[in-house]
């Protein structure tokens, strides 16, 4: 069956204006242009609207399903298994808030007794089911199931005291460390107090400390994308500074 923009855009529930934006920025061309003039949209860009919009609920952004579509070897079979597993996820995930939520409800109702730490576990699991959503597979092979297991165990326990603590403690590194980078100095002694506080944030999520980890930590956020954007939308180059200054304190050069 062939589809106008409109019939398209009302099966698909998005606006006409959403898939003339598609076509524009070459991620999903009409099957044809017919005599006249009018978009025309056949199976196969059907097939493919519905994998982009798996991907946009996912939170992905448009440049990058661009590349993943648009990839030689995409396989649109196999990106629906993937779909269906982190839609699982995330169902898993909203099914741990509504819980929460009604715990809460019950207990400002006087049916039940919920503890503090109660009160957050919800919020907990979410954070570590949405860090192996998007590091999991890398920081599993850099560093073994065990290590993340243990780390991912430490988040799930931490008290409203250690959140609160850590959170201030991000909120230092990342004041300092803008500082420091304007020094232009990772040896210095700004720098070196930013990868000392660094090491004693980690220890807020890793099991044990090693001197090793945190290096390779550190070249991570330089290697991959993700994290250098983090520490780059700032200041470009401070995910290169951190690394340097990480690795003057804990002596291992990559």
């Amino acid at each position: 069956m062939e589809y106008t923009v409109q019939k398209l855009g009302l099966l698909a529930g998005i606006s006409t204006r959403t898939l003339r934006y598609y076509d524009e920025v070459g991620i999903l061309k009409p099957a044809r242009i017919n005599s006249s003039g009018y978009r025309i949209y056949g199976a196969a860009e059907v097939d493919r609207l519905q994998q982009i919009l798996f991907y946009r609920e996912l939170g992905i952004s448009l440049d990058q399903i661009h590349e993943i579509v648009s990839a030689p070897m995409y396989n649109g079979a196999q990106a629906l298994v993937e779909h269906r597993e982190k839609l699982l996820e995330k169902r898993m995930q909203l099914d741990q808030l509504i819980a929460n939520v009604e715990k809460t409800i019950a207990s400002t109702e006087g049916r039940i007794t919920m503890t503090d730490k109660e009160k957050f576990e919800g919020f907990k699991q979410n954070l570590i089911d949405d860090n192996e959503r998007k590091y999991g597979k890398e920081v599993r092979e850099k560093y073994g199931d065990d290590i993340v297991n243990k780390s991912n165990h430490k988040v799930k326990n931490m008290s409203q005291e250690d959140h609160d603590a850590v959170t201030a403690l991000g909120e230092e590194i990342h004041t300092k460390l803008a500082e420091a980078y304007r020094s232009g100095d990772p040896s210095g002694e700004l720098a070196q107090e930013v990868a000392k506080l660094h090491r004693k944030w980690l220890m807020f999520y890793w099991p044990e400390y090693s001197a090793e980890a945190h290096a390779g930590l550190a070249q991570m956020y330089v290697e991959d994308e993700r994290f250098t954007a983090y520490y780059d939308k700032e200041q470009p180059g401070t995910a290169v500074f951190l690394r340097d200054a990480v690795h003057i304190y804990t002596n291992i050069n990559s």
